[in-house]
């Protein structure tokens, strides 16, 4: 077993560190230091992290604090605390569900549009269909052939026909974690904005059911033979077909009712802290959102919801992690709703990544998609609108961009984001931004851009954009793409 004080979670002396005050705060710090630990270490699953006792000397914190430090990472699937003599902290192989469920809490708060939802789908998918192709194995086109085969199986029994199993497999497929995890946010998503069957005539959900099956196997079978391109095509074609039994009305938050917490959807699986608090964001969510609203005492949340106090407190710690609300102690106090923040987004999927070997090349390929499509977006909006762009992004395109540091002088791309309008690109192209630094291409380049040419190819790409040129804006933002990448 390696011990506590080995696994420097912070890669220095934690004595030296100012500690932040409120346990809350502390708690996830130390979950994060422990999380940089497993990272740093190569994710070593199955590897000890040192028992509690050994954790709270180590930390210097009490049982509490390292309890909720624990539940955090635990909710990562990061490490799991193994009770008994021989327990301990244990390195876990991690799911994607954390990482999509904080993607799907920040973009229900912000508000996303059917047609920006099936734009991203767009965007995503026929590149992941294409790629799926060109790397499919024997053991891929087995799971891909069962999994049509059990569908096919399932079209004569209630289902959600929005609940697509195909579509987040090809994303798997692909060989890039990066895109994998955002069509799986996107399916989650279709599923929510789905129009209930009983507002089509049976006849008309078999007919759907039984083309959009013809569908996905005349897309699988392009993929198992290797032609990129015409899974790319059927696959475009299929999202069109979906586009007309999503509503474009319909909000995109479940109807429940706040008070009892009883949904129409399956409550997810998980420990009780996590359901109860996946309970909780839903809540909040049927109520539009209500930032500041006191939803009630712990007393009351304690009857409301009949959970003991200390299930609850967990619960509480991990709606404050994803910034959906937080315990006011006091008169008066209680569990306040706050604005959800993108950064829970980024730790999340930055941990996910670590743990599947995301490359350099993975984030380029994602990157490329989604510029090229906001490029697109906004070119199409101006021409229609006969608007003009903002003088703000005239001022930002003379600032040049570096691959090393996308938060300071990348403000041109999440500019040009931020007018496309679609808040599913804007997170998406954040996340990629914020975390691609990390993954280097290993092989040195021939050439650099120069943040002179950078600034230029900025302002060729906004005189395109002007002009309404959208083929020669994509072409250049994908050369500009290109230098960056070098």
């Amino acid at each position: 077993m390696v011990s506590a004080v080995e696994f420097d979670p912070a890669g220095g002396e934690p004595a030296d560190e100012p500690i932040a005050t409120g346990a809350g705060r502390l708690a996830t710090r130390i979950a994060r230091r422990i999380e940089d630990t497993v990272i740093r270490r190569g994710w070593p699953v199955g590897e000890s992290l040192g028992s509690e006792s050994d954790l709270r000397a180590y930390y210097g914190v009490g049982r509490p604090v390292l309890r909720e430090a624990v539940r955090l990472v635990e909710h990562h699937q990061v490490a799991r605390m193994r009770r008994g003599p021989n327990g301990g902290l244990f390195v876990c192989a991690p799911d994607a569900e954390p990482a999509t469920r904080a993607m799907v809490i920040y973009l229900e708060y912000v508000g996303t549009g059917v047609a920006d939802l099936l734009e991203a789908r767009s965007l995503l998918e026929p590149v992941a269909a294409r790629l799926a192709a060109d790397c499919i194995t024997e053991d891929g086109i087995t799971t891909l052939r069962a999994a049509l085969r059990e569908e096919h199986a399932r079209l004569s029994g209630p289902q959600c026909w929005a609940h697509d199993p195909v579509h987040g497999l090809l994303g798997r497929l692909s060989g890039n974690p990066l895109l994998h995890l955002f069509i799986d946010v996107l399916a989650r998503l279709t599923t929510r904005y789905a129009q209930a069957s009983r507002r089509r005539s049976p006849a008309a959900v078999d007919t759907a059911r039984q083309d959009s099956h013809a569908a996905h196997r005349a897309i699988a079978e392009a993929v198992i033979d290797g032609d990129g391109p015409r899974a790319q095509v059927a696959l475009g074609t299929h999202l069109e077909c979906l586009a007309s039994w999503v509503d474009p009305g319909r909000a995109q938050r479940r109807t429940r009712d706040p008070d009892t917490g009883v949904g129409g959807a399956a409550e997810p699986a998980g420990k009780l802290a996590e359901v109860l608090a996946s309970r909780i964001h839903d809540d909040i969510a049927a109520r539009g959102w209500p930032v500041g609203a006191v939803l009630g005492s712990e007393s009351d949340l304690v009857a409301r919801y009949g959970i003991s106090r200390p299930a609850l407190r967990e619960a509480v710690r991990l709606l404050e992690y994803h910034s959906v609300a937080r315990m006011r102690p006091g008169p008066g106090g209680g569990l306040i709703v706050t604005e959800p923040e993108p950064q829970a987004s980024v730790d999340t999927i930055a941990l996910l990544l670590d743990y599947e070997r995301v490359t350099a090349g993975d984030f380029r390929i994602v990157r490329n998609a989604l510029e090229l499509g906001i490029v697109t977006r906004v070119t199409a909006r101006l021409a229609e609108a006969g608007a003009e762009l903002p003088e703000r992004l005239g001022t930002t395109a003379s600032q040049p961009c570096s691959a090393r540091q996308p938060h300071r002088t990348g403000l041109f791309h999440t500019e040009l984001a931020a007018i496309a309008g679609n808040p599913i690109l804007t997170l998406f192209l954040s996340v990629v931004m914020a975390l691609s630094p990390r993954y280097r291409a290993d092989d040195p380049p021939t050439t650099r851009a120069t943040p002179d040419e950078a600034t230029l190819a900025h302002h060729r790409i906004l005189d395109a954009i002007r002009h309404g040129d959208t083929a020669l804006a994509r072409h250049r933002m994908r050369r500009h793409l290109g230098a960056l990448a070098r």
